[in-house]
């Protein structure tokens, strides 16, 4: 599959730029191809979605649900295709496409119903004769930088609200992983968005992207991305004062108590730490556990890496598959070679995963690395691989004093039977969304966001919409009949 652009309603091909080879990360084998747009490419998209603008806000908000409840449909009737052809180029198992693009769906659905609730409201006033009115509208051509790690979700959670609102948006997807996202952009037109309201532009972040963060026709910006390319997307986006919305790195502690069940905490932290190779925001970065039970829970997490089964994510017995691309092993080298220099010890794993099936592609153990230094690379900087620290604390002060040291806020976890006091250590954590006793932090009706470096902004939950809305104050004098 070689795609191109979708522009005002339709694929197109240009000639005369760059193109991307796409392969699969499971044996290295050809899958595809995108162009890659340019500044030149932005600047179009940018003027076929100001002129339809109007008449798309203008538009009731409940013929823009409908169309996001048939788009919703038609990938829902798609998602068997869709889910292969995304493990052929990002390398996720089958079955965790497929919650991938289902719960996609699911946030279209709740966008549209979202979208048609958007009203306003009459506030008290300083007078008997004033009204104030507070209205909301949508801010205009918006513009989304979508990451190749969950690249139909996250597709989903931003143009969902744009659309719902009425603001057209230009996407940047990722050109590592962009062929299933083009049978999505294809569900979006056939639903029956007006020409010129989607634009799909793959690109690499330092031309695509940096062209949308600095083009003073886009309003406002939504991106998931690293720490690094968030700064760079903030200082380009000041030219003209854009609004954004960052979702940015992490580095999530796994905090377990002495009194904690071993096995479970270790569980959720092999599944949170492992799950698409450990290539999530809120993975499970450092595990820091009581002193008393440290050795027995990296005992027990060591085992449950090592039995871990890596293969072609085809493969519907296969629940861990390849990294996507080469240079997330090499990060992963370096990070545990750094610890082991620093008096870390691998317990399981550590490096390039071999055997039958395994040797062509980017398959790298899950690795635990005991007693990892707090300085270390795996326990300062986010991995983006199958790399857990593990490190021990002595009081509940000390595990705060770890968790929170970093500039990183946006997950953690924290897994203990005593509800009264995982609870009040959940409250003084520096993060966006604590797990308590769960694996997982986003929620479709809760918002989700970092504190800190990990980014501001908020998406999912009703928050989602308020990138996408400007609020208008309307005060009104009444004049008193005589």
């Amino acid at each position: 599959m070689d795609r191109g652009f979708f522009i005002n309603g339709q694929w197109e091909h240009p000639s005369g730029l760059d193109r991307f080879d796409i392969t699969n990360p499971a044996n290295g084998a050809p899958v595809g191809s995108t162009l890659l747009a340019n500044a030149a490419i932005v600047d179009r998209c940018v003027d076929v979605a100001q002129k339809v603008a109007p008449a798309f806000a203008a538009l009731p908000a409940r013929t823009r649900a409908d169309m996001l409840h048939s788009a919703a449909r038609l990938i829902e009737e798609r998602a068997d295709d869709m889910a292969r052809l995304l493990t052929l180029e990002q390398g996720k198992p089958v079955a965790d496409n497929m919650k991938e693009i289902l719960f996609g769906c699911e946030v279209l659905r709740y966008y549209a119903e979202e979208g048609v609730r958007v009203g306003g409201s009459i506030r008290p006033a300083s007078a008997p004769n004033i009204r104030n009115l507070v209205t909301y509208h949508p801010i205009g051509v918006v513009a989304a930088i979508v990451p190749w790690n969950y690249p139909i979700d996250l597709y989903c959670w931003k143009i969902g609200p744009a659309l719902a609102t009425g603001c057209p948006i230009i996407v940047k997807s990722p050109h590592e992983t962009p062929l299933a996202i083009a049978m999505l952009v294809d569900c979006l037109h056939e639903a029956g968005f007006p020409a010129g309201s989607i634009a799909d532009i793959p690109g690499l972040g330092q031309i695509a992207g940096e062209a949308l963060s600095t083009h003073r026709g886009i309003r406002a910006l939504s991106a998931t991305a690293s720490v690094p390319a968030g700064q760079a997307i903030m200082r380009a986006a000041s030219v003209n004062m854009k609004r954004l919305c960052l979702e940015l790195g992490g580095h999530a502690p796994f905090v377990v108590m002495e009194d904690a069940d071993l096995e479970e905490a270790a569980r959720a932290a092999h599944r949170r730490g492992y799950s698409n190779m450990g290539q999530i925001c809120i993975t499970v970065n450092r595990v820091l556990v009581a002193e008393k039970v440290a050795d027995e829970f990296a005992s027990i997490l060591a085992s449950l890496a090592n039995e871990t089964v890596l293969g072609d994510g085809l493969d519907p017995s296969i629940a861990y598959g390849p990294v996507q691309n080469a240079g997330v092993v090499a990060r992963m080298d370096r990070h545990v070679s750094d610890a082991v220099a620093k008096g870390g010890s691998v317990i399981a794993g550590g490096g390039r995963a071999t055997g039958s099936g395994l040797d062509d592609g980017l398959f790298y153990r899950p690795t635990v690395i005991a007693n990892a230094p707090l300085d270390s690379l795996p326990m300062s900087e986010e991995t983006f691989g199958p790399v857990i620290g593990i490190a021990s604390f002595a009081s509940d002060s000390e595990m705060l004093k770890i968790a929170n040291s970093l500039d990183y806020g946006l997950a953690a976890y924290i897994y203990g039977p005593d509800l009264d006091r995982v609870w009040s250590l959940a409250e003084q954590m520096e993060f966006g969304a604590i797990g308590v006793n769960v694996n997982d932090t986003s929620d479709l009706m809760a918002p989700f966001g970092g504190w800190k470096m990990s980014g501001f902004g908020r998406e999912l939950g009703p928050e989602g919409l308020d990138t996408f809305l400007q609020p208008k104050h309307l005060k009104v004098r009444l004049r008193r009949a005589s």
